[in-house]
């Protein structure tokens, strides 16, 4: 009779002998005070560009950096409000153009980059902390272990046309394995690896929101990647949203304009060329479209120009 008790009570315990996980997101935080807004914006999709984070922490040199990185970009095409160029394709242009990788910390390279391809903003951020604990308890029948991630995130937004930073945000997360044995039975086993990427994912998600709040604040735009007399031709298509009948006012950009007190961008001296209108879409690419000017200020378009989307 004993030994049927014992054999229930160990199939009761099985369940709980099963390894359970636990994931928590703590929503970012501003640091810059940067006012949070819900956005309806349902135009174009913006273009912006993630490069590799920096770890900063004392764990997982090597991976950490590029994982935090890789999930922002999945999060942020997984929104359906962004066209993400990954940090390979950054780290191409770097080297083909001179850039220095600890540049990076500095905005006004980042926005050189991100003009050179083309982008409305370049995510840069690092891993600032990351720690695993472990737990358990020992009891007469039962054994537990639990082992915690916590990590934190820091990102800023770096607005390609004037070289500032217009968003600093912190994200933290947390992720937790459960493990449990009865009479010896049960799960056992070492370091879970995946908490890292769940409670680096947890620690990231709010940032697509906060990021599409804060772009959403100026006219979404273009360049001119080409042009021929009236026919323009943009490095936007199908694939950012770009419908045929979009109006657009196209603009030549001269001088920066700073801020006498600060010597920071706060404008550049822009030449209204006029307004254009999306005619269709340029060859098989998905990310070009044609348009033409409807409305002309007397000046001719080139290479490198932006389009703003008319108000």
């Amino acid at each position: 009779m004993k030994k049927i008790k014992l054999l229930a009570a160990a199939a009761l315990f099985a369940g709980a002998c099963a390894p359970s996980k636990t994931v928590k997101t703590q929503q970012a935080v501003s640091v810059d005070k940067t006012e949070k807004v819900e956005s309806k914006y349902t135009g174009p999709k913006r273009r912006i560009g993630v490069v590799e984070f920096e770890n900063k922490s004392a764990y997982g040199q090597g991976r950490l950096g590029g994982a935090a990185s890789d999930i922002l970009v999945t999060e942020l095409v997984k929104s359906g409000k962004f066209i993400v160029v990954e940090r390979d394709r950054l780290a191409k242009i770097m080297e083909e153009q001179k850039f220095q990788s600890q540049g990076m910390a500095d905005p006004a390279t980042v926005a050189r980059i991100g003009q050179v391809m083309g982008l409305e903003a370049i995510v840069v951020g690092s891993v600032s902390q990351f720690g695993v604990k472990k737990e358990g308890s020992d009891y007469l029948l039962t054994q537990s272990k639990r082992q915690v991630a916590d990590v934190t995130v820091d990102i800023r937004l770096v607005d390609v046309q004037s070289g500032q930073v217009i968003l600093a945000d912190s994200g933290k997360g947390m992720a937790k394995s459960t493990k449990a044995s009865f009479l010896g039975m049960g799960t056992k086993g070492g370091y879970d690896e995946t908490l890292e990427g769940e409670a680096l994912r947890a620690s990231l998600v709010q940032f697509v929101t906060n990021i599409a709040s804060q772009l959403n604040k100026k006219p979404w735009s273009c360049m001119i990647a080409a042009a021929a007399r009236e026919q323009l031709y943009l490095n936007a298509g199908q694939d950012s949203g770009v419908t045929e009948g979009m109006k657009l006012d196209c603009y030549r950009q001269g001088d920066a304009i700073r801020d006498p007190r600060s010597n920071l961008v706060i404008g550049h001296v822009e030449d209204y060329l006029g307004r254009a209108e999306v005619t269709g879409p340029c060859g098989d690419s998905g990310d070009c479209a044609k348009a033409q000017f409807t409305k002309s200020a007397g000046g001719s378009a080139k290479a490198g120009d932006i389009c703003r989307l008319a108000k």
